[in-house]
């Protein structure tokens, strides 16, 4: 978390220097960003207590590309069919991808309330999977 705390920071100052940020809501877009690795951080320690062997770890680029490609970074939601976009709304990083957007672009609105929710929301349940099965791994 602390090298994506760095790396979003990074990325702001170059948006800075760039000229590419419109607003000083931008600067929320760093903790933004350190959510979004909680989140996901979270996930993947949950997922890594079912994983058998190092073979399984090929099923992480199985979810992580369609995240990836689906996550409208690089097409407007709109632009996809009615379910997919339904199926794209629910996932992650569709959550953070909106969050950060609304905060560097400044287009604020209470609505974003919802996309931190989610993600602290999947941060917890994450976390609380990966405790109890740790505990249960480890005791005999």
């Amino acid at each position: 978390m602390i090298r994506g705390a760095l790396y979003s920071g990074a990325f702001l100052v170059t948006m800075l220097l760039f000229g590419l940020v419109p607003s000083w809501w931008a600067l929320l877009a760093v903790p933004a960003a350190v959510l979004i690795g909680f989140a996901f951080a979270a996930i993947g320690l949950a997922c890594t207590t079912y994983m058998r062997s190092w073979v399984d770890f090929d099923y992480v680029n199985l979810a992580i590309v369609p995240l990836f490609l689906f996550s409208a970074t690089f097409f407007p939601i709109t632009e996809y069919a009615a379910g997919l976009q339904a199926v794209i709304r629910v996932t992650p990083l569709y959550q953070g991808v909106a969050l950060v957007r609304g905060l560097v672009l400044g287009q604020v609105e209470w609505f974003m309330l919802v996309h931190v929710v989610y993600l602290v929301v999947v941060g917890l349940v994450g976390l609380r999977v990966a405790s109890r099965r740790i505990v249960r791994l480890l005791q005999p």
